[in-house]
């Protein structure tokens, strides 16, 4: 797939988020990258073949205090390990969807744990 086309995709999962969430968003950049980085690896503590569809870096709202002058967060979709998993254009959709709901969880304040319940919820919803 092109560049171009998943930027595409990852615009329209952020469109997908509900606005009430997409209005709360403070300071954070969505970029798109090949693969997870060794650093980014090893800040999650995971080993080199795990699968990582997204990244959330950065200080969740919730942990927040006087905040300002500061660089933006950072969620990073990973377009390789995404496309390796799908077999369909609609099956990147739907797991880009899902990464970029995930990583925003993440930037208001939601633990791994508490994102997992979510989805789980939402997803049966």
């Amino acid at each position: 797939m092109t560049q171009e086309k998943f930027e595409e995709i990852v615009k329209d999962g952020i469109k997908a988020i509900p606005e009430r969430f997409l209005e709360k968003l403070d300071n954070v950049d969505i970029v798109i990258e090949d693969e997870p980085t060794p650093y980014q690896l090893s800040k999650l503590r995971v080993r080199k073949s795990s699968i990582i569809f997204g990244l959330y870096e950065g200080v969740p709202q919730t942990k927040r205090g006087p905040y300002g002058q500061v660089l933006p967060d950072k969620i990073t979709i990973f377009k390789k390990p995404i496309e390796r998993m799908a077999r369909t254009e609609e099956e990147i959709k739907e797991m880009v969807k899902n990464t970029v709901w995930h990583e925003i969880a993440h930037h208001f304040g939601m633990d791994e744990k508490r994102v997992r319940e979510a989805e789980i919820r939402r997803k049966k919803s």
